[in-house]
């Protein structure tokens, strides 16, 4: 699903044009010949729905009410646009996560103030994010229109999926039973001299500096899973 991530040094800003919108806070976007898989910060769209093979568990997901008009707001906003990424992180999974504009328009916020995104208040210090939420469920707009609208964690817990998730697919904290219901920790991303699980802040900091610093001392038993006192439970 991943392909082609590029070793960023630092958070960086950069320009791409968006070839996909995969659901309403996720998009691929071409860096050159890169594809890069970027994850919207501050905010959590309703899930999309997708078949498994045959259309079919293990592999199939239900669609949350609101997911396919999540993705058709972003895909109308960015869909086949050049975009400026401005990158805060990357996730255990390789993914970039970032702030997205498009013509000046904040898309992260845009996502929010239509009401087709919940937003992350626990994970940064913006307040502009929960006042949209509360513009927008004041107005009664996109998924706040429902009587009694469902939090995509919250979904997540309730309609597992099962498969096991590649690289590039999922935020970097799991509870029992989720896919995902929290967001990407955050740390920053510039290779520094740390060398031992015991200067490793949280799991997906290792898994970083195992799989973009390359710091092969923090995957003593070679299974791919750095730290265990850290990553216990996480290995696929």
């Amino acid at each position: 699903m991943l392909c082609c991530i590029p070793l960023l040094a630092q958070a960086e800003r950069f320009n791409a044009r968006v070839i996909a919108v995969l659901d309403g806070d996720t998009v691929l976007v071409l860096r050159g010949q890169q594809k890069i898989k970027v994850r919207l910060a501050n905010i959590d769209a309703p899930e999309v729905g997708h078949a498994g093979l045959g259309g079919m568990p293990p592999n199939s997901q239900k669609d949350q009410p609101f997911g396919a008009q999540s993705r058709a707001s972003l895909q109308e906003m960015v869909g086949r646009k050049q975009v400026q990424v401005d990158s805060q992180a990357v996730d255990q999974y390789g993914r970039i996560v970032a702030q997205l504009s498009v013509d000046g328009l904040n898309v992260n916020q845009e996502q929010v103030q239509r009401g087709m995104a919940w937003e992350y208040s626990h994970y940064h210090s913006d307040k502009t994010y929960i006042r949209l939420q509360s513009a927008a469920q004041q107005a009664r707009r996109g998924l706040w229109s429902q009587a009694s609208p469902q939090a995509p964690w919250q979904w997540r817990r309730l309609h597992p999926s099962v498969k096991s998730e590649p690289i590039g697919s999922e935020p970097v904290k799991r509870h029992a039973a989720t896919r995902h219901v929290s967001p990407t920790q955050w740390y920053d991303m510039e290779c520094g001299k740390k060398r031992r699980c015991a200067q490793m802040s949280s799991c997906d900091e290792a898994h970083f500096y195992l799989t973009r610093c390359g710091v092969k001392t923090l995957d003593g038993n070679h299974d791919g899973v750095p730290c265990a006192s850290l990553c216990v439970g996480q290995k696929k």
